[in-house]
């Protein structure tokens, strides 16, 4: 009886408003996610227009990788301690900003500072998405949200190409290239003005200060561990990249031992490391690197192999995309709406083996028919590598919070994201071993006869990751996103009250 009745409870506390909700969290989710790839299509434009260097353009994109890697961690447990409402509107405020600052940038210079405070503004912007939905939405929900976010997210990654194809080639008002930055005002202040109007505030239920000794560990270790990941194939790998990555190992092992010790203290850190205690949270972070991994590899190898190896045009290639955006989002609705209900884990697992076989048959295709493969041929390995994607993205998201408390909402999601982005980071540096080494030296002709042999190589790659996050897989619950509503709820009353002890431990200890 009591059990009915805290589940009709919670379902008659659920904000009215929170559909309305998600569709301003989603839509500043798809903003990011489309940014990320909208402007390697307008890289030639923007070279030729402002002159910058090639160390410039990489860094036009690279830093905005990079300051949204260093943030996200520390983005996230803002929102749990200030509110993260506001801290999500003060992303999209200094996100909106810095779009203009770079659409309408004369030089290279100002383009550059601008991308870079866009990535610090998405970061605080993105993680406060997942702990928004996490804390608003009851348990009983969250599965049908997370399949709509994995969604709009395998949109905005694949749009992004054909967005920036667009938007180039049909050269608005004039504008060229800048119209790649521009088109996120009118999103930005519609999601202002809609955010401030229809999302409720939630932060942690304990006022705590911010851990700067942890954020300036985090970020440091962060700082020594994915810049050379991101610069070093393009600067050629230097010592300094080698040194820098070994420094990382120290710095992150020192933000670790504080973190820890400021637990037992009773503060709070800025990552809770007793989260990792929980099967679904630790085993879910080890899937995102690797998935992470995998996009990284697989992205940027298929990008070049459309464009330089098949002579595809920048439209054709975001195009050839679109079975991939299509069946990553059918594949997350199938599975949150119909699989995971009844297989749980298996589903996450059989997504794996899917997008590897979908890697396996490209690896064929590729193999076969050289630079004269056929565009609907390039299409359908896309197919059953989406679907199996889709079945991994929304499932994840959900398993990995399923068990965090609502004050940890906001340091698990930027942690989740970090780590996607971590693997990612890795992925790229990864290709200058298993593609470009198999590209070679030589003319871009010599390269373009290349190409295949070198994308297939490097797909066995992307194979492997996929096959090693469904064995990791086994680390989540067998019955994971199949817990009913009620016993679900009581689960997370249990995990709260657990993720307390430390806090009454440290209290009794200072009182003694």
């Amino acid at each position: 009886m009591s059990e009915n009745k805290s589940s009709r409870n919670l379902t008659s506390a659920a904000d009215p408003r929170r559909w309305a909700a998600l569709v301003v969290v989603l839509v500043a989710s798809f903003m990011d996610a489309v940014d990320v790839t909208v402007v390697h299509i307008a890289l030639p434009d923007i070279q030729a227009e402002t002159g910058a260097s090639t160390a410039q353009v990489q860094w036009i994109t690279g830093g905005y990788a990079l300051a949204f890697a260093l943030g996200l961690i520390t983005g996230g447990r803002l929102g749990d301690l200030f509110g993260r409402k506001k801290i999500f509107l003060l992303g999209v405020v200094g996100f909106t900003l810095t779009s203009l600052v770079c659409g309408v940038a004369g030089n290279p210079e100002t383009l550059l500072a601008g991308r870079v405070a866009q990535g610090a503004m998405a970061a605080l912007m993105v993680p406060q998405v997942l702990s928004i939905i996490h804390v608003t939405f009851p348990e009983q929900e969250r599965g049908k949200v997370f399949g709509i976010y994995g969604s709009v997210m395998a949109l905005g990654t694949l749009g992004g190409p054909l967005v920036g194809a667009l938007l180039v080639e049909g050269d608005l008002f004039g504008l060229g290239w800048r119209p790649v930055f521009l088109v996120n005002l009118p999103l930005g202040v519609a999601g202002l003005i809609a955010g401030t109007l229809l999302i409720s505030e939630s932060k942690a239920e304990r006022a705590a200060r911010l851990d700067l000794v942890g954020v300036l560990l985090a970020t440091a270790g962060l700082l020594a561990l994915v810049l050379p990941l991101t610069q070093g194939r393009e600067l050629g790998w230097p010592a300094w990249t080698y040194g820098s990555m070994a420094a990382s190992v120290p710095l992150l092992a020192a933000f670790v031992a504080w973190e820890r010790r400021l637990a037992r203290r009773g503060g709070s850190p800025l990552v809770v490391l007793s989260l990792f205690s929980r099967r679904s949270f630790a085993g879910g972070q080890g899937v995102q690197l690797l998935f992470g991994l995998a996009s990284g590899v697989f992205f940027l190898a298929w990008t070049l192999y459309l464009q330089l190896g098949l002579g595809f045009s920048p439209l054709k290639a975001g195009l050839s995309g679109m079975p991939l955006s299509a069946a990553m989002m059918a594949g997350a609705g199938l599975s949150m709406q119909v699989l995971m209900a009844r297989y749980g884990r298996r589903v996450l697992q059989a997504g794996g083996l899917l997008a590897a076989a979908g890697m396996v048959s490209f690896v064929c295709l590729a193999g076969h028919y050289g630079t004269d493969i056929a565009l609907w041929q390039t299409m359908m390995p896309l197919i059953p590598m989406g679907l199996g994607m889709g079945m991994i993205i929304a499932p994840l998201t959900d398993a990995i919070l399923s068990e965090v408390p609502h004050e940890h909402a906001g340091s698990a999601s930027g942690l989740t994201n970090t780590t996607m982005q971590l693997g990612q980071a890795v992925g790229v540096a990864l290709s200058s071993v298993v593609f470009f080494d198999r590209l070679g030296p030589g003319d871009p002709t010599t390269q373009a006869r290349q190409m295949p042999h070198a994308f297939a190589g490097s797909l066995w790659y992307v194979a492997a990751a996929f096959l090693a996050a469904s064995a990791v897989l086994f680390a989540l619950p067998r019955n994971v996103g199949t817990t009913s509503p009620v016993s679900g709820g009581a689960v997370l009353e249990g995990e709260r009250e657990r993720e307390r002890e430390p806090e009454r431990e440290a209290e009794a200890a200072r009182v003694g």
